[in-house]
């Protein structure tokens, strides 16, 4: 069972690599913004399924700690999106 948890890890890694193409193509910072969660949900999965392995449940307090700082990213995004792109 392990050995197909971190298969699963590595094919949600390779998706992570792909949003790092759109990140460099993507013109918009919608693009950004929707690449960002992308990344944070992701990497909650990967953490909670290196997680499940015996001895490793500190990963699941990780996790919880990149789900935290993703939606904080998310809300600084969008808030900067809608002041047109100003840091004020």
């Amino acid at each position: 069972m392990h050995e197909v948890r971190v298969s699963i890890a590595l094919f949600l890694l390779l998706t992570v690599l792909a949003g790092l193409v759109r990140v460099a193509r993507g013109p918009v910072l919608a693009d950004r913004i929707l690449v960002t969660q992308l990344f944070g949900t992701t990497g909650v999965a990967i953490l909670l399924l290196l997680a499940a392995d015996p001895g490793r449940g500190s990963l699941r307090d990780v996790a919880l700690v990149v789900a935290l700082l993703a939606a904080v990213n998310v809300i600084t995004f969008v808030r900067l999106a809608a002041n047109g792109g100003n840091d004020r």
